[in-house]
């Protein structure tokens, strides 16, 4: 992996400047295996052994159990990094990071249960994500209502239905499913294990995060205990996880910075026989490379500093008010990592289309961060409303 040598600035203290040398660490190591997992799509196993054995998986999970109780801000920092040596590694641990990050502060389920769950990702290295995106449905977030069904037994609950996009499905175990609660006619998460009625139907074959594992996963009348309902939901998919939105802004805003990166390297090593002097040289190639460097300090500015607002933030009320500026911040950073990766293929010129060329994975690779949730036209609609509504009001 490329780096540069200046001095982040965004690295405020001597934890953060440790997490950061350990998240460049394993980027290095990680990268040794994203081209192969790109080529065949299979799922990154080793690179998450290694975030295993490096404690990355208790990152975020309180310190009460055994993990680090990182903050959003800190583990920006560590997916950003690991973003720039694979881009599906980072997104794809970085669900799991997050889901420690919101519950930890929504404390929305039952303490011994959560405790548990946080207590076997430590000791057992667990990995966990939710599933609530479905064929038909799409995601709950949209105000679907699921086909995924748990119905009430004697002992517990019937779990039956399919779940898409299920990133992590090969390794994540236990996992927390969004069904429909057949007797109540509400939402509820459901703490599930893998069992011999719970299949895997490899469905991932996309050009870009191509071993992020998002498989589907078909539930056939999977028996639940009573003590599976981690939580009831509300019928617009419970509270909104802010946290997400910034972690995937990030996960793509480290892919288009490894491109930055590498094209900052091959323009100054890359000489033209015709200029008899480095590329770098070149006015047009410096004039989209000063591009680069605007969008890439702006989006940085912009995480960083809203990851800041809601670590200081003294309550769920105080976040749900950032609601907003995540919204805008996961839309424009998203869209300024595809245009960082746009101009530097410009620059590296047809050689970018090669498919043995780095830039060319990390520009399929970000062409991902739009459509995932929230996608770009609930962004765009829900601050129209939200303008409309306020102007109104004045």
């Amino acid at each position: 992996m490329i780096e540069t040598r200046s001095k982040d600035l965004h690295i405020r203290n001597e934890k953060e400047e440790q997490l950061a040398e350990k998240a460049d660490r394993l980027s290095s190591q990680i990268e040794v295996y994203a081209a192969k997992n790109d080529e065949t799509g299979e799922f990154p196993f080793a690179s998450f052994q290694l975030l295993k054995d490096a404690g990355v998986l208790g990152l975020t999970i309180p310190r009460a159990y055994g993990g680090e109780e990182a903050s959003l801000y800190e583990t920006i920092i560590v997916l950003e990094r690991i973003a720039k040596g694979d881009g599906s590694v980072a997104l794809s641990v970085g669900w799991h990071l997050c889901l420690f990050i919101n519950y930890r502060h929504s404390q929305k389920w039952e303490k011994g249960q959560f405790s548990r769950i946080c207590k076997d990702v430590i000791e057992k290295g667990e990995v966990l994500n939710i599933f609530a995106t479905e064929k038909n449905g799409g995601n709950i977030f949209r105000g679907s209502k699921p086909e995924t069904i748990a119905r009430r037994t004697a002992t517990g609950f019937e779990l039956t239905g399919e779940k898409t996009f299920a990133t992590l499905a090969p390794i994540a175990n236990p996992f927390i499913v969004i069904a429909w609660i057949e007797e109540k006619g509400v939402l509820g998460e459901f703490l599930v294990r893998k069992n011999e009625n719970v299949e895997l139907i490899e469905t991932w074959n996309t050009i870009g995060m191509r071993s992020t594992g998002s498989h589907n996963i078909l539930f056939h009348d999977v028996q639940l205990p009573a003590d599976s309902l981690l939580s009831i939901m509300d019928g617009k998919g419970g509270s909104r996880n802010r946290a997400t939105f910034l972690f995937i802004a990030a996960v793509f805003l480290g892919v288009s910075h490894a491109a930055r990166d590498f094209i900052l390297d091959y323009t100054v090593n890359h000489r033209s026989n015709s200029l008899q002097a480095s590329i770098s040289d070149v006015p047009h190639v410096q004039q989209k490379i000063g591009e680069i460097e605007v969008l890439l300090t702006s989006s940085r500015m912009l995480l960083y500093s809203l990851a800041d607002k809601w670590d200081q933030a003294q309550t769920l009320a105080d976040r749900e008010q950032l609601f907003k500026d995540f919204q805008a911040a996961k839309y424009i950073i998203c869209h300024q990592a595809i245009k960082i990766v746009e101009l530097a293929m410009q620059i590296a010129g047809g050689r970018a289309l090669s498919k043995d060329f780095k830039l060319e994975r990390l520009f399929r690779d970000v062409q991902c961060g739009f459509p995932m949730h929230p996608a770009d036209d609930m962004i765009i609609g829900q601050l129209a409303k939200e303008a409309i509504l306020l102007y109104k009001e004045a």
